[in-house]
């Protein structure tokens, strides 16, 4: 795997705890909230997985707002980027992991390779911007989910994406 980092934006430590699993399960040493990121860090790694729990009516999480303005400002070109959300399915349907659709928007004109969309049929959910012809734009996790539901869908995930990497 070449070089990969993690980055996330958590405020109660769901999307940290994902971000975790899946450093686990990728073998992934690097894993930083994203207020602790610049463009410079980013231009070091190969692969960037990013993260982000959405709030309110689909809104990012409140550390992305500074790291989508630097995403946008770095050079992603060559890159492959994967993106992973969470959000509560059972009490926001109508905004499903609605905050990574502003990650989707700050690095999909950027010369990236994005790697890991996924089947947005397997889910429960009213609406989500995060969805692009029928697919999310990275892997959709469900806090409302049990612990079960939610490690067989980064197991499924981690393992789709690890040949990219």
């Amino acid at each position: 795997m070449k070089k990969t980092i993690i980055v996330y934006g958590s405020t109660t430590g769901n999307c940290q705890e994902y971000a975790e699993k899946i450093a686990q399960k990728l073998g992934v040493s690097d894993v930083k909230n994203v207020a602790d990121v610049d463009a410079d860090t980013l231009s070091t790694y190969d692969n960037l997985l990013l993260g982000t729990s959405t709030w309110g009516a689909g809104e990012l999480q409140d550390d992305w707002y500074d790291g989508v303005e630097m995403l946008k400002s770095a050079d992603l070109k060559g890159k492959t980027i994967a993106l992973f959300g969470c959000g509560d399915a059972s009490g926001y349907s109508d905004t499903f992991c609605g905050g990574m659709s502003a990650l989707y928007d700050a690095v999909k004109d950027s010369g990236a390779k994005l790697i890991g969309q996924v089947a947005a049929d397997n889910y429960t959910y009213d609406d989500s911007e995060s969805v692009v012809d029928g697919k999310f734009v990275g892997l959709a996790i469900d806090s409302s989910e049990d612990e079960d539901a939610i490690d067989n869908r980064i197991e499924s995930w981690t393992e789709s994406i690890k040949s990219e990497l």
